[in-house]
C-alpha cells in the first residue's frame, strides 16, 4: 500500500470550493485508491484554522479524515518538536512553517517520499533522509 503525506492546501482546496486548486485537488483524490494519508496535528490545525470561514468548513474536515481514515500523526513530543525547530531553522529563507517542518519530520519517521502539497516551492527545495527528495503527487 502506497503510503501519501497530506499538507495543508490540499486539504483547503479539497473542502473550500472557492480555491483556485479545488477541481485539481478533488479530481485527483477522487482517483486516489489503496493510498494511506497521513498527515500531522499541526497540519490539521492549520487546515482548521483556513476554513473557519467557510460554510460547514471545520464538519467537512473531520468528515474527510474519518471518512479517509487518514493517520494524524502526533508531532508535539519533545524530539518533534525539536526536530521541527531544526528544520525551520535550516530552511528558514524558503521558508519553513511548523506544519511544513511536521511533515518534513514525518516523511523521515514513515520513510515516504510521496506528498500531496500544493507547496511546490517548499517541498521541491525541502530533504529529508540522507537528501531524499519529495515527490510531489499533484505534479506528476
Amino acid at each position: 500500500m502506497n503510503v501519501c503525506l497530506l499538507d495543508t492546501g490540499p486539504l483547503v482546496a479539497l473542502l473550500d470550493r472557492s480555491e483556485p486548486d479545488h477541481d485539481l485537488v478533488r479530481s485527483f483524490m477522487a482517483h486516489l485508491r489503496g493510498a494511506r494519508l497521513i498527515t500531522t496535528g499541526a497540519v490539521i490545525t492549520e487546515a482548521f484554522c483556513f476554513l473557519a470561514d467557510v460554510q460547514n468548513g471545520s464538519a467537512s474536515l473531520a468528515s474527510f479524515l474519518d471518512a479517509s481514515a487518514t493517520e494524524v500523526r502526533d508531532v508535539f513530543s519533545p524530539e518533534a518538536l525539536a526536530a521541527a525547530v531544526r528544520l525551520m531553522s535550516k530552511y528558514g529563507d524558503i521558508p519553513m512553517d511548523f506544519p511544513d517542518a511536521t511533515l518534513v519530520w514525518t516523511a523521515e519517521q514513515s520513510a515516504t517520499d510521496r506528498i500531496l502539497s500544493l507547496d511546490r516551492r517548499g517541498f521541491s527545495a525541502f530533504r529529508f533522509g540522507k537528501n531524499r527528495r519529495f515527490k510531489l503527487l499533484l505534479d506528476l
